[in-house]
């Protein structure tokens, strides 16, 4: 996807700080969330059996539940547990066509995944295994890795903290 240059650059920079001048507040000034955090994000899969063996085999996600989906008579809706009472879940819906993976308002650019350095070097060496292709840390980013599910669904392992970014905290 081509990046803005030159004057347009420079405008689009401006417009970002402009957005942080108004709306970015110190820690000590911004009010508490109103949500206890992410329950689950729910994506769409299309291959059960695939996404399991994917995300419990190749990435050692915990498949946590599989039950049909509440409102849609024989979806399936599974559960990966992701880490600090985060889940990941999935809803298959059979007898829909849906298009290939899209990069376009609206869809899911990448999840960020928090990892240790430790974890990190093994989910390199389980993907290299596994023989799935990644981005990173070879492009100037050394402590991120971004991959796609058999979905499309894009993922980053992100040898950081959870709460912080590039090292600086975020929250407070």
């Amino acid at each position: 996807m081509p990046q803005p240059e030159g004057a347009e650059l420079e405008a689009v920079r401006a417009r970002r700080k402009d957005l942080r001048d108004k709306y970015l507040q110190a820690p000590a000034d911004r009010a508490p969330t109103t949500v206890q955090g992410v329950h689950h994000i729910a994506l769409i899969c299309k291959d059960v059996e695939e996404t399991i063996r994917f995300y419990q085999e190749v990435l050692g996600f915990p498949l946590v539940e599989l039950v049909e989906n509440r409102d849609y008579a024989g979806s399936s809706h599974f559960f990966f547990d992701i880490g600090a009472g985060n889940l990941l879940g999935f809803f298959d819906f059979p007898g829909h066509d849906h298009p290939a993976f899209s990069e376009t308002i609206g869809a899911v650019q990448h999840l960020a995944l928090s990892t240790s350095p430790e974890e990190f070097e093994k989910a390199k060496a389980r993907l290299d295994a596994a023989g799935i292709e990644y981005l990173g840390p070879d492009r100037g980013v050394d402590n991120s890795l971004y991959i796609r599910d058999p979905n499309g669904v894009g993922l980053e392992f992100y040898r950081e903290e959870l709460g912080r970014f590039e090292g600086e905290p975020l929250l407070g």
